[in-house]
């Protein structure tokens, strides 16, 4: 988060970090992602910050298995829309396996059930994979996690 020499303006800009491999990597990564998210006040329902947290940690976790190296995750906010990006110095492609007898390889499959958009492009020896996940047309009730608002509109003025 941004805050203005005037203190009375922020907004939120893309964030970025290195992660460096480790067993604790992905969880921190993914507290890491949701908390940026709920500082910058990104309109997400419950679940969907839920799902946006399972789909940042799988692409970081693929990136963490096969580069076996430092990851770059971006995580940015613009037009309505919340874009995790997640970059790595490994060649090899991703890749959604479909073998039901598999032990791996399920974890694109659940960010395409889940993400409204993701792809991959190549990026110098090795590629960023991406996701994106579009705002929840209910905002969350002022009441701090007691409900959510649907639907509100102004009341009736008083006679």
């Amino acid at each position: 988060m941004i805050v203005s020499p005037l203190s009375n303006a922020r907004f939120p800009v893309p964030l970025e970090w290195g992660e460096p491999p480790g067993a604790d990597a992905v969880p921190a990564a993914r507290r890491l992602v949701v908390a940026i998210l709920r500082e910058w006040g990104v309109p997400l329902l419950g679940d969907a910050l839920r799902e946006v947290e399972l789909c940042a940690s799988e692409v970081i976790a693929n990136a963490m298995v096969h580069a076996k190296q430092r990851c770059l995750v971006a995580v940015r906010w613009r037009a309505g829309r919340v874009r995790v990006e997640v970059a790595d110095r490994c060649a090899e492609l991703p890749a959604r396996e479909r073998d039901e007898e598999a032990t791996g390889g399920r974890g694109l499959l659940l960010v395409e059930a889940l993400a409204h958009a993701w792809g991959w492009h190549p990026a110098g020896v090795g590629k960023v994979v991406w996701f994106e996940y579009l705002e929840t047309a209910e905002a969350p009730c002022p009441t701090h996690g007691w409900g959510t608002a649907h639907g509100l509109h102004a009341l009736p003025e008083a006679a």
